[in-house]
Protein backbone atom coordinates (compact mmCIF):
# COMPACT_ATOMS: atom_id res chain seq x y z
CA UNK A 1 0.00 0.00 0.00
CA UNK A 2 1.44 3.21 -1.08
CA UNK A 3 1.65 6.65 1.39
CA UNK A 4 -1.19 7.66 -0.39
CA UNK A 5 -3.65 5.53 -0.11
CA UNK A 6 -2.35 4.93 3.50
CA UNK A 7 -3.76 8.24 4.31
CA UNK A 8 -6.65 8.16 2.24
CA UNK A 9 -7.38 4.38 4.42
CA UNK A 10 -7.17 7.11 7.48
CA UNK A 11 -9.17 9.55 6.04
CA UNK A 12 -12.33 6.86 5.24
CA UNK A 13 -11.78 5.52 8.80
CA UNK A 14 -13.35 8.65 10.20
CA UNK A 15 -15.98 8.88 8.63
CA UNK A 16 -18.50 6.70 10.49
CA UNK A 17 -17.04 8.92 13.51
CA UNK A 18 -18.10 12.24 11.43
CA UNK A 19 -21.64 10.70 10.91
CA UNK A 20 -20.77 11.12 6.85
CA UNK A 21 -21.53 8.47 4.28
CA UNK A 22 -18.65 10.47 2.18
CA UNK A 23 -15.99 13.04 1.87
CA UNK A 24 -15.85 15.26 -0.75
CA UNK A 25 -12.15 16.85 -0.86
CA UNK A 26 -11.63 20.03 -2.63
CA UNK A 27 -8.74 22.19 -1.30
CA UNK A 28 -5.63 21.74 -3.46
CA UNK A 29 -3.06 20.63 -0.67
CA UNK A 30 -5.48 18.38 0.88
CA UNK A 31 -5.90 16.80 -3.10
CA UNK A 32 -2.32 16.75 -3.33
CA UNK A 33 -1.60 15.22 0.28
CA UNK A 34 -4.33 12.13 -0.53
CA UNK A 35 -3.20 11.37 -3.76
CA UNK A 36 0.39 13.32 -5.27
CA UNK A 37 -2.05 15.34 -7.39
CA UNK A 38 -0.35 18.81 -8.22
CA UNK A 39 -2.89 20.06 -11.49
CA UNK A 40 -4.83 22.86 -10.95
CA UNK A 41 -8.43 20.50 -11.21
CA UNK A 42 -8.66 17.84 -9.00
CA UNK A 43 -11.45 16.85 -6.67
CA UNK A 44 -11.85 13.36 -4.48
CA UNK A 45 -14.85 11.50 -3.09
CA UNK A 46 -14.24 9.26 -0.63
CA UNK A 47 -16.70 6.69 0.89
CA UNK A 48 -15.88 3.82 3.33
CA UNK A 49 -14.77 1.43 0.93
CA UNK A 50 -13.36 3.34 -2.02
CA UNK A 51 -11.41 6.57 -3.25
CA UNK A 52 -12.70 7.95 -6.58
CA UNK A 53 -10.35 11.31 -8.09
CA UNK A 54 -12.17 13.51 -10.62
CA UNK A 55 -10.01 15.68 -12.99
CA UNK A 56 -10.76 17.17 -16.81
CA UNK A 57 -8.64 15.78 -19.54
CA UNK A 58 -5.78 17.79 -19.55
CA UNK A 59 -4.16 15.67 -16.91
CA UNK A 60 -5.98 12.48 -18.31
CA UNK A 61 -2.62 10.72 -18.69
CA UNK A 62 -0.90 12.06 -15.05
CA UNK A 63 -3.94 10.89 -13.36
CA UNK A 64 -4.11 7.09 -14.49
CA UNK A 65 -0.73 6.49 -14.99
CA UNK A 66 0.12 8.05 -10.75
CA UNK A 67 -3.36 7.97 -8.88
CA UNK A 68 -4.47 4.53 -7.24
CA UNK A 69 -7.98 3.74 -6.38
CA UNK A 70 -10.57 5.15 -8.77
CA UNK A 71 -9.79 7.74 -11.78
CA UNK A 72 -12.32 9.83 -13.55
CA UNK A 73 -11.63 11.66 -16.33
CA UNK A 74 -14.87 14.14 -16.03
CA UNK A 75 -16.15 15.73 -19.56
CA UNK A 76 -18.32 18.16 -17.67
CA UNK A 77 -17.30 20.48 -14.39
CA UNK A 78 -16.03 18.06 -11.79
CA UNK A 79 -18.76 19.14 -9.32
CA UNK A 80 -21.50 18.13 -11.57
CA UNK A 81 -19.46 14.77 -12.72
CA UNK A 82 -19.24 13.86 -8.81
CA UNK A 83 -22.87 15.22 -7.85
CA UNK A 84 -23.91 12.41 -10.37
CA UNK A 85 -21.34 9.54 -8.31
CA UNK A 86 -22.89 10.56 -5.22
CA UNK A 87 -26.35 9.82 -6.36
CA UNK A 88 -25.32 6.19 -8.00
CA UNK A 89 -23.67 5.58 -4.44
CA UNK A 90 -26.68 6.73 -2.77
CA UNK A 91 -24.72 8.96 -0.46
CA UNK A 92 -27.16 11.08 1.62
CA UNK A 93 -25.11 12.56 4.01
CA UNK A 94 -21.88 13.93 2.55
CA UNK A 95 -19.12 15.84 4.35
CA UNK A 96 -17.26 18.43 2.59
CA UNK A 97 -14.91 21.49 3.13
CA UNK A 98 -16.30 24.55 3.89
CA UNK A 99 -13.71 26.57 3.69
CA UNK A 100 -13.25 26.12 0.36
CA UNK A 101 -16.51 25.08 -1.11
CA UNK A 102 -18.48 28.02 -2.75
CA UNK A 103 -21.40 29.13 -1.96
CA UNK A 104 -22.16 28.35 -5.55
CA UNK A 105 -21.28 24.71 -5.29
CA UNK A 106 -23.48 24.06 -2.34
CA UNK A 107 -26.19 25.12 -4.13
CA UNK A 108 -25.55 23.39 -6.91
CA UNK A 109 -25.08 19.92 -5.03
CA UNK A 110 -28.17 20.10 -3.00
CA UNK A 111 -29.77 20.89 -6.18
CA UNK A 112 -28.26 17.85 -8.13
CA UNK A 113 -29.07 15.48 -5.83
CA UNK A 114 -32.25 13.71 -4.04
CA UNK A 115 -34.69 15.13 -1.03
CA UNK A 116 -33.27 13.80 2.14
CA UNK A 117 -29.45 14.45 0.56
CA UNK A 118 -27.51 16.39 3.54
CA UNK A 119 -24.06 18.49 3.11
CA UNK A 120 -22.06 18.69 6.40
CA UNK A 121 -19.31 20.60 7.11
CA UNK A 122 -16.10 18.36 7.80
CA UNK A 123 -13.35 20.89 7.68
CA UNK A 124 -9.73 19.99 9.27
CA UNK A 125 -10.06 16.56 8.90
CA UNK A 126 -7.55 15.82 6.52
CA UNK A 127 -5.62 19.01 7.90
CA UNK A 128 -5.59 17.50 11.07
CA UNK A 129 -3.53 13.80 9.66
CA UNK A 130 -1.34 16.54 7.56
CA UNK A 131 0.15 18.53 10.73
CA UNK A 132 1.83 14.94 11.75
CA UNK A 133 4.69 15.03 9.17
CA UNK A 134 6.01 11.37 8.09
CA UNK A 135 9.55 10.15 7.84
CA UNK A 136 9.40 10.99 3.41
CA UNK A 137 7.76 14.44 4.55
CA UNK A 138 10.38 15.43 6.88
CA UNK A 139 12.91 14.45 4.42
CA UNK A 140 11.23 16.82 1.85
CA UNK A 141 11.19 19.56 3.78
CA UNK A 142 14.79 18.94 5.49
CA UNK A 143 15.88 19.40 1.77
CA UNK A 144 13.72 22.67 1.32
CA UNK A 145 14.98 23.92 4.53
CA UNK A 146 18.53 23.61 2.93
CA UNK A 147 18.12 24.79 -0.42
CA UNK A 148 16.62 28.11 1.00
CA UNK A 149 19.51 28.34 4.07
CA UNK A 150 22.25 28.37 0.94
CA UNK A 151 20.21 30.46 -1.25
CA UNK A 152 20.40 32.81 1.38
CA UNK A 153 24.33 32.18 2.05
CA UNK A 154 24.97 32.56 -1.48
CA UNK A 155 22.48 35.88 -2.02
CA UNK A 156 24.28 37.70 1.01
CA UNK A 157 27.83 37.40 -0.05
CA UNK A 158 26.42 39.51 -3.04
CA UNK A 159 25.17 42.40 -0.92
CA UNK A 160 26.02 45.81 -1.66
CA UNK A 161 24.72 49.27 -0.99
CA UNK A 162 22.57 50.94 -3.46
CA UNK A 163 20.99 47.34 -3.92
CA UNK A 164 16.96 47.95 -4.25
CA UNK A 165 14.97 45.43 -1.80
CA UNK A 166 13.42 44.18 -5.09
CA UNK A 167 16.66 43.46 -6.74
CA UNK A 168 17.89 41.75 -3.42
CA UNK A 169 14.06 39.56 -3.41
CA UNK A 170 15.17 38.62 -7.06
CA UNK A 171 18.61 36.89 -6.29
CA UNK A 172 17.38 34.99 -3.02
CA UNK A 173 14.32 33.71 -5.58
CA UNK A 174 16.87 33.12 -8.53
CA UNK A 175 19.27 31.34 -5.93
CA UNK A 176 16.53 28.98 -4.74
CA UNK A 177 15.80 27.59 -8.16
CA UNK A 178 19.45 27.25 -9.03
CA UNK A 179 20.03 24.86 -6.20
CA UNK A 180 16.66 23.17 -7.10
CA UNK A 181 13.39 24.30 -5.43
CA UNK A 182 10.17 24.98 -7.60
CA UNK A 183 9.30 28.35 -6.55
CA UNK A 184 9.33 30.23 -2.67
CA UNK A 185 6.92 29.04 -0.69
CA UNK A 186 5.66 32.95 -0.78
CA UNK A 187 6.36 36.04 -1.66
CA UNK A 188 9.76 36.58 -0.47
CA UNK A 189 10.19 39.81 2.08
CA UNK A 190 13.09 41.64 1.79
CA UNK A 191 12.84 44.92 4.23
CA UNK A 192 15.67 47.54 4.83
CA UNK A 193 15.49 50.22 7.55
CA UNK A 194 12.52 51.55 8.50
CA UNK A 195 10.83 49.28 6.17
CA UNK A 196 11.63 46.38 8.68
CA UNK A 197 9.11 47.45 10.86
CA UNK A 198 6.40 46.10 8.57
CA UNK A 199 5.60 42.67 9.48
CA UNK A 200 4.80 41.34 6.05
CA UNK A 201 6.72 44.32 3.92
CA UNK A 202 6.78 43.70 -0.01
CA UNK A 203 10.31 44.19 -1.47
CA UNK A 204 10.09 47.45 -2.96
CA UNK A 205 12.47 50.00 -4.64
CA UNK A 206 14.51 51.47 -1.84
CA UNK A 207 18.02 51.16 -2.14
CA UNK A 208 20.24 49.56 0.83
CA UNK A 209 21.90 52.00 2.63
CA UNK A 210 24.59 52.27 5.40
CA UNK A 211 23.82 52.02 9.00
CA UNK A 212 20.09 50.32 8.83
CA UNK A 213 18.67 46.98 9.53
CA UNK A 214 18.43 44.78 6.48
CA UNK A 215 15.64 41.66 7.08
CA UNK A 216 14.99 38.99 4.77
CA UNK A 217 11.93 36.12 5.73
CA UNK A 218 12.29 33.74 2.63
CA UNK A 219 11.30 30.33 1.76
CA UNK A 220 11.59 27.03 -0.69
CA UNK A 221 9.64 24.71 -2.35
CA UNK A 222 11.36 21.98 -3.00
CA UNK A 223 9.33 18.52 -3.68
CA UNK A 224 6.16 20.19 -2.82
CA UNK A 225 7.28 21.18 0.57
CA UNK A 226 8.10 24.35 2.05
CA UNK A 227 10.20 25.94 4.74
CA UNK A 228 10.48 29.28 6.13
CA UNK A 229 13.44 31.27 8.19
CA UNK A 230 13.63 35.26 9.08
CA UNK A 231 17.20 36.87 9.80
CA UNK A 232 18.07 39.93 10.26
CA UNK A 233 21.42 42.00 9.42
CA UNK A 234 23.02 45.47 9.75
CA UNK A 235 24.99 47.60 7.15
CA UNK A 236 27.03 49.28 9.63
CA UNK A 237 27.99 48.93 13.68
CA UNK A 238 24.33 49.50 14.89
CA UNK A 239 23.98 51.28 17.93
CA UNK A 240 22.73 50.02 21.28
CA UNK A 241 19.22 50.27 21.19
CA UNK A 242 19.24 48.20 17.86
CA UNK A 243 22.03 45.65 19.39
CA UNK A 244 19.41 45.34 22.78
CA UNK A 245 16.36 44.80 20.48
CA UNK A 246 18.28 42.37 18.48
CA UNK A 247 19.46 40.26 21.19
CA UNK A 248 15.76 40.41 22.88
CA UNK A 249 14.35 38.92 19.83
CA UNK A 250 16.91 36.44 19.76
CA UNK A 251 16.69 35.78 23.62
CA UNK A 252 12.74 35.13 23.23
CA UNK A 253 13.07 32.73 20.35
CA UNK A 254 15.31 30.58 22.06
CA UNK A 255 13.23 30.96 25.48
CA UNK A 256 9.85 29.72 22.64
CA UNK A 257 12.65 27.03 20.93
CA UNK A 258 13.71 25.49 24.87
CA UNK A 259 9.55 24.65 25.23
CA UNK A 260 9.20 22.75 22.06
CA UNK A 261 8.56 18.65 23.09
CA UNK A 262 5.49 16.93 22.32
CA UNK A 263 2.75 17.44 24.49
CA UNK A 264 3.40 21.05 25.54
CA UNK A 265 0.81 23.76 24.50
CA UNK A 266 1.29 25.88 21.82
CA UNK A 267 0.19 28.52 23.93
CA UNK A 268 3.04 27.81 26.48
CA UNK A 269 5.71 28.33 23.48
CA UNK A 270 4.45 31.80 22.51
CA UNK A 271 4.21 32.44 26.46
CA UNK A 272 7.83 31.70 26.71
CA UNK A 273 8.87 34.18 23.78
CA UNK A 274 6.52 37.17 25.16
CA UNK A 275 8.01 36.86 29.03
CA UNK A 276 11.05 37.39 27.51
CA UNK A 277 10.04 40.57 25.65
CA UNK A 278 7.89 41.34 28.66
CA UNK A 279 11.21 41.44 30.58
CA UNK A 280 13.00 44.20 27.96
CA UNK A 281 9.04 46.04 27.89
CA UNK A 282 9.20 45.03 23.96
CA UNK A 283 6.13 42.72 24.07
CA UNK A 284 3.47 45.28 22.78
CA UNK A 285 5.98 45.66 19.51
CA UNK A 286 6.05 41.78 19.08
CA UNK A 287 2.23 41.90 17.12
CA UNK A 288 1.79 38.75 15.39
CA UNK A 289 1.98 34.89 16.61
CA UNK A 290 5.17 32.83 17.56
CA UNK A 291 4.72 30.71 14.60
CA UNK A 292 3.14 28.25 12.42
CA UNK A 293 2.76 24.74 11.01
CA UNK A 294 4.58 23.84 7.50
CA UNK A 295 4.33 21.41 4.94
CA UNK A 296 2.43 21.52 2.18
CA UNK A 297 1.41 25.02 2.54
CA UNK A 298 3.51 27.54 4.13
CA UNK A 299 1.21 28.07 6.70
CA UNK A 300 -0.57 24.78 8.38
CA UNK A 301 -1.79 23.49 11.61
CA UNK A 302 -1.09 24.28 14.11
CA UNK A 303 -0.61 27.99 15.22
CA UNK A 304 1.76 29.22 17.90
CA UNK A 305 -0.59 31.60 19.25
CA UNK A 306 -1.19 32.98 23.09
CA UNK A 307 -4.81 31.61 22.30
CA UNK A 308 -4.02 28.70 21.12
CA UNK A 309 -4.22 24.92 23.59
CA UNK A 310 -3.22 22.52 20.56
CA UNK A 311 -0.67 20.01 21.83
CA UNK A 312 2.41 19.90 20.09
CA UNK A 313 2.65 16.28 18.84
CA UNK A 314 6.12 14.42 17.48
CA UNK A 315 6.57 14.69 13.85
CA UNK A 316 4.74 18.26 13.38
CA UNK A 317 6.98 20.71 11.76
CA UNK A 318 6.72 24.38 13.04
CA UNK A 319 8.69 27.83 12.71
CA UNK A 320 9.39 29.69 15.85
CA UNK A 321 9.65 33.48 14.93
CA UNK A 322 9.05 36.37 17.67
CA UNK A 323 9.71 39.59 16.54
CA UNK A 324 9.92 43.66 17.60
CA UNK A 325 8.81 46.17 15.46
CA UNK A 326 9.22 50.14 15.98
CA UNK A 327 8.17 52.65 13.94
CA UNK A 328 10.69 54.85 12.37
CA UNK A 329 13.42 52.79 13.67
CA UNK A 330 12.94 48.91 11.86
CA UNK A 331 12.13 45.57 13.16
CA UNK A 332 13.89 42.51 14.26
CA UNK A 333 12.26 39.09 13.25
CA UNK A 334 14.63 35.50 13.98
CA UNK A 335 12.81 32.71 12.37
CA UNK A 336 13.65 28.96 12.01
CA UNK A 337 11.96 25.94 10.79
CA UNK A 338 11.68 23.07 13.74
CA UNK A 339 10.55 19.38 14.27
CA UNK A 340 8.38 19.04 16.95
CA UNK A 341 10.19 15.42 18.96
CA UNK A 342 8.86 13.45 22.20
CA UNK A 343 11.93 14.52 24.18
CA UNK A 344 12.55 17.98 22.48
CA UNK A 345 12.83 19.63 19.56
CA UNK A 346 15.21 19.79 16.27
CA UNK A 347 16.28 23.30 14.70
CA UNK A 348 16.25 21.63 11.19
CA UNK A 349 17.69 25.42 9.89
CA UNK A 350 21.51 25.23 9.90
CA UNK A 351 22.08 29.49 9.15
CA UNK A 352 23.84 31.12 12.28
CA UNK A 353 22.01 33.79 14.43
CA UNK A 354 24.19 35.99 15.74
CA UNK A 355 23.93 39.58 14.87
CA UNK A 356 25.86 39.86 11.42
CA UNK A 357 27.03 43.70 10.91
CA UNK A 358 27.74 43.46 6.84
CA UNK A 359 30.52 46.04 5.84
Amino acid sequence: MTEFEQRRRSISHRLKELKVDGLLVSSPANVQYLTGFTGSNGLILLTAEESHFFTDPRYALVALTNITGKVHIAKKALLEESAALIKRKHIKRLGFEPSWMKVKEHQELEEKLSVGFRLIPAGGVVEDLRSIKSPSEILRIRKSVMINSEAYYRTMKKIKIGLREQEIAAELDFQMRVLGAEKPAFETIVATGANSALPHAHPGPKKLEANELLLVDMGATADGYTSDMTRVTFTGMPGKKTREMYDAVLEAQLAAISQVRGGVSTKKVDGAAREVLKSYSLEKAFVHSTGHGLGLEIHESPRIAKTDKTKLQTGMVITIEPGVYLEGMGGVRIEDTVLVTQTGCEVLTPTPKEFVYLA
